[in-house]
């Protein structure tokens, strides 16, 4: 079977890519080790981790709020084998959404595991055991990654887990021990203290989200605590002993080696990033070396040393987003055709679907410093707006970082309810280069979130938030 493309991973990156190829004539088929398409993303990762999210924030507002609100609710209970079938249904029909839109673009799918025989040929291990060699003329590689557990955590899959196995414990735990400050750890971390679990996250490092913006961190560490979160910052976790009813966790502090906690909790969740996943793919047939950190080196074409050979998403360079991916397989589609797209990097937003939200955009303040940037910040915190009193949602502030001589808006960091949809319009204003007055002169409908975002323009202006 001869193909125009052959894309490797059904991930987002991956069955986006496999969709624009199509539209755009070439044939195309795309290979998936799993039985359902998707990815982690979809299957593991960004969809369940979400429909959990929801599922306990609504028990979580109707626990603590609905009273004031003037709603009387007896016997409320957490129902958690619903909750996690509930999941699994969001799941599937997310499943069934992609399987037809490969029908949709006449994209042939083979199900099983995808290696490189050589440049021109993937071979195909398929699940029912049989192989099957496809010729090509271009590969796309979006294989995604793996959570990174190192060998002495003793990762058992049973009490000492990953976000995977998180998704489906069988039923709330008393306690459980995140091990990592970072997105992951604490959206299920979320999860489960919302439901009563008592949450303690150990940190390497001496905050969390390490990567965003320092503000965003020290707001959302709050509302966490608020929340019954426990953090211990600049400690390494030195040993992990899972037992039939629990996990022994050993951490040392960075400051004072003499101190060290001992942990015992029901349940121990390893969440300190991922690794690109690139197994088996047989690229030392075709000459492919991976960099210093198991990922593919790819061009400012995402073209591999290899003509013709392209990868995206998680096994590349940049941010692990299934957004990122998206835009990825789009642009490797197109220039395959010839066409010239553009990714501007920096204007990738950056999200954490806690309650509340935090959401990112362009340099931090901290890269701005490092870099000598001269520049000017805006704050703007929620509970000022009439919005965030109307509907209890108080936690945390909108911040603007403009250029000090242009005004161009270099960064927007949300912290708040909806901040995920509201940093699109950061998005959208940065990719025209607009400047912290564009945004404070355009009119922002009342009372929404989003005045946060304009106030806070004001206030990167001279000072002139209205609220505040």
């Amino acid at each position: 079977m001869k193909y125009d493309v052959i894309v490797i991973g059904s991930g987002p990156g991956g069955y986006v890519a496999a969709i624009r190829c199509a539209q755009l004539g070439l044939r195309t088929a795309i290979i998936e080790r799993y039985p359902n398409l998707g990815g982690t993303c979809l299957n593991v990762g960004c969809i369940p981790s979400k429909a959990l999210l929801d599922s306990t924030e609504h028990y979580h507002v109707a626990h603590e709020r609905f009273k004031t609100h003037g709603i009387d609710v007896t016997g409320l209970s957490v129902n958690w084998p619903q909750m996690v079938q509930r999941k699994n249904g969001v799941v599937l029909e997310n499943n069934k959404g992609v399987e037809f839109l490969m029908k949709k673009n006449k994209i042939e799918v083979y199900h099983g595991h995808g290696s490189f025989v050589s440049t021109n040929m993937v071979r195909v291990a398929q699940n029912d055991g049989t192989m099957i060699d496809l010729e090509t003329d271009r590969t796309i590689i979006a294989t995604g990654s793996k959570p990174i557990v190192p060998a002495n955590f003793n990762y058992d899959k049973k009490r000492v887990i990953t976000s995977t196995e998180a998704l489906n414990l069988d039923k709330v735990p008393g306690s459980m021990l995140v091990i990592g400050g970072g997105v992951i750890g604490l959206e299920l971390g979320s999860v489960y203290a919302r439901l009563g679990t008592q949450v303690t996250v150990v940190e390497y490092l001496d905050r969390i989200l390490p990567t965003m913006d320092a503000d965003c961190s020290r707001e959302l560490q709050k509302s966490l605590k608020s929340l019954g979160f426990q953090f211990h910052m600049r400690h390494a976790v030195t040993a992990v002993k899972p037992g039939k009813n629990g996990v022994k966790v050993t951490a040392q502090s960075r400051d004072d080696e003499s101190k060290t906690l001992q942990l015992d909790v029901d349940y121990c969740l390893v969440a300190i990033g991922r690794r690109p996943y690139t197994d088996h793919l047989g690229l030392e047939n075709i000459g492919i070396a991976l960099d210093e950190k198991g990922r593919i080196p790819v061009n400012e074409h995402l073209e591999t040393s290899v003509p013709g050979i392209y990868a995206i998403g998680d096994v590349v360079r940049g941010a692990m987003l299934a957004h990122k991916a998206e835009e990825e397989g789009v642009f490797v589609a197109e220039t395959i055709v010839g066409q010239k797209p553009h990714i501007h990097y920096n204007l990738i937003p950056g999200v954490v679907y806690t309650w509340p939200e935090v959401a990112s955009v362009g340099y931090t303040e901290e890269q701005l410093k490092e870099a000598g940037t001269p520049y000017k910040s805006g704050k703007f915190p929620f509970r000022a707006l009439g919005r965030s009193r109307a509907s209890m949602d108080l936690d945390g502030m909108a911040k603007v970082l403009a250029h000090a001589e242009t005004d161009e808006i270099l960064g927007v960091h949300l912290v708040g309810a909806r901040a995920a949809d509201l940093i699109a319009e950061a998005v959208a204003l940065m990719e025209f280069r607009a400047s912290a007055e564009d945004a404070a002169r355009m009119s922002h409908a009342h009372p929404t979130y989003a005045e946060a975002f304009k106030e806070a323009a004001l206030a990167a202006t001279g000072n002139r938030a209205i609220h505040m």
